[in-house]
């Protein structure tokens, strides 16, 4: 795509509203022109979706693929809780049981490596990352 970075701003679940997909596109414009860092730092944790490296409090911490689309969704999403259904669709085909408890897993596995205070559930609607916006 002609020198742009594909990123999670290229991804939009449906049914989307406008006022986020106009908001994607202005964070690509930011990316494009420079006056945006990659970069999403949210509290001790920090993640260069260049690099695809994650650090927490300066130390530079292991993830498997899934791992960090996963936290990556999460962080590029910050303050927004994310569904189980919304999180499955965005990590995996369309054939994936739907029934299958891997998010959960997943986000386990994320919380020993992290933490169990990165990762925050809201319970019955899903998680999130950051201070929760209403």
């Amino acid at each position: 795509m002609d020198g742009i970075e594909a990123g999670a701003d290229d991804y939009v679940v449906k049914p989307f509203r406008t006022e986020e997909v106009v908001a994607r596109v202005r964070a690509i414009l930011r990316r494009t022109s420079g006056r945006a860092s990659p970069r999403i730092d949210i509290g001790a944790v920090s993640l260069d979706p260049r690099t695809k490296v994650l650090t927490r409090e300066g130390v530079e911490v292991s993830l498997t693929p899934l791992e960090y689309r996963l936290l990556h969704y999460l962080m590029h999403n910050s303050g927004q809780v994310m569904s189980q259904m919304a999180i499955t669709e965005h990590l995996y085909a369309q054939d994936f049981d739907r029934d299958s408890n891997s998010v959960e897993v997943l986000v386990g596995r994320l919380r020993k490596k992290l933490g169990n205070d990165v990762i925050r559930t809201r319970r019955g609607f899903g998680y999130y990352i950051g201070e929760e916006s209403n």
